[in-house]
């Protein structure tokens, strides 16, 4: 799978080193037997920061909350945002098992002993099939190894760690000066199906070395994953473990950020760059997905307006079919629009579809206009297709990110728990 593109933002430098870019973070990935597993995959990972983080985070608004979930909830409001890392494992999820919450809570012991610090003061995230009770015996085989391993260079076997149907691990990260100091955001995430939009969706990590308040990291957090995460969808189905926390260990030496001034502004752009980033390559890894589709909604009254339409639009079954298809069935588009719980005139929507190969107008004042079908296919048979939708003059504009529908989406997901 080719790589995301990644954009150049003035300012912001893109650097190696996941989450472990960022000054005092390690981690490391170890194959533990949450799973029988041939190839020995890694399916337990910490990442952890040399200094007590500032901690936020954001989760699934699903009913039904996996044991990982409440407990990491619970720990963040135990003290006051605060914690040493996480602890992360794929192949059993810990949900809607009536022993999740005191397995969520040894496990966390597990790491918590290793590091000599309070199992409150670590959070905790679990990836996989629900329903199906979670073995402790590998998390007690494997703690010691996972911990042991700890170093800044192994960022890439957490991330690896915390695959499921995933097939390339997620990283990123960026640097930037605040104050003349030298700062940088690192995240690593996964997630490729039950994507849905409206919630922190899949498991994401992000640290950070700048030093900015708990009250203002949650602040910023709450905010990006409005216009990040909250703008990939897969299938529709959103996920019961949905989590997303951002460490701040403050190692960076900037003046604390404790009020929302040029230097909040410039961390938050930061945060945005590197859930940004994530979000794209999780779309383009959906669970059977040979193209990343990305739906931009320009004139709109306002930004809820065009967030609207732009999910509307990357939602659509029909369309992502039409996608993988190569099909310039621009009226799906149309339909997709038309549904949306957005204000607008439908007389003036105009519809582009660009790719690298270029691009072609197919709908003009709510109408088709004459196209040539060649270009269409030429421009729709690359991996990363545009969807670009006007919908009148308004100033506001907003992205939305998802896949193709494939045949492999079925045959990924009639066969989950083999």
């Amino acid at each position: 799978m080719k790589q995301i593109e990644k954009v150049l933002y003035d300012g912001f430098t893109y650097i190696d080193g996941g989450v472990c870019a960022a000054k005092g973070f390690r981690a490391n990935g170890v194959y533990c037997g949450i799973k029988e597993n041939p190839t020995k995959k890694p399916d337990l990972c910490l990442v952890v920061s040399d200094k007590l983080c500032r901690a936020a985070g954001v989760f699934t608004s699903n009913k039904v909350k996996a044991a990982p979930v409440l407990v990491s909830k619970a720990h963040l409001e135990q003290t006051g945002g605060k914690a040493w890392g996480m602890v992360l494992s794929s192949k059993n999820a810990n949900c809607c098992n009536a022993d999740g919450i005191d397995k969520a809570n040894r496990v966390c012991e597990l790491a918590a002993e290793q590091m000599g610090v309070q199992p409150e003061e670590l959070l905790i995230a679990q990836t996989g099939v629900i329903g199906q009770i979670l073995p402790i015996e590998p998390f007690e085989q494997g703690m010691g190894k996972v911990y042991d391993g700890l170093s800044a260079e192994n960022h890439e076997q957490a991330a690896i760690a915390i695959m499921t149907t995933d097939t390339v691990p997620k990283e990123v990260a960026v640097e930037f000066q605040l104050g003349g100091k030298t700062c940088h955001v690192g995240a690593m995430g996964k997630g490729s199906g039950m994507i849905c939009p409206n919630m922190a969706t899949t498991l994401n990590v992000v640290t950070t070395d700048c030093a900015i308040s708990a009250e203002l990291l949650q602040t910023a957090l709450s905010d990006v994953v409005q216009y990040t995460y909250n703008c990939l969808y897969i299938d529709g189905d959103q996920s019961t473990n949905d989590t997303c926390v951002v460490l701040a260990n403050g190692l960076a030496e900037n003046a604390e950020i404790t009020e929302q001034n040029d230097d909040y502004a410039v961390f938050r752009q930061a945060l945005y760059i590197a859930m940004s980033n994530i979000t794209k390559m999780l779309a383009k890894d959906g669970e059977g997905a040979t193209k990343l589709l990305e739906c931009t909604v320009t004139g709109a009254k306002d930004r809820e307006n065009a967030l609207a339409v732009a999910k509307s639009v990357i939602a659509s079954d029909l369309l992502k079919c039409a996608m993988f298809g190569a099909d310039a069935n621009w009226g799906r588009v149309l339909c997709a629009v038309g549904y949306a719980p957005a204000e607008f005139d439908i007389d003036q929507v105009a519809v582009t579809l660009a790719s690298r190969a270029g691009s072609v107008d197919v709908c003009k004042n709510g109408a088709g206009i004459d196209f040539s079908e060649d270009i269409a296919k030429t421009v729709l048979l690359e991996d990363e297709i545009e969807i670009l939708v006007s919908v009148g003059d308004g100033p506001a504009a907003a992205t939305a990110w998802g896949c193709d529908l494939t045949y492999d989406y079925v045959k990924i997901n009639g066969d989950y728990r083999s």
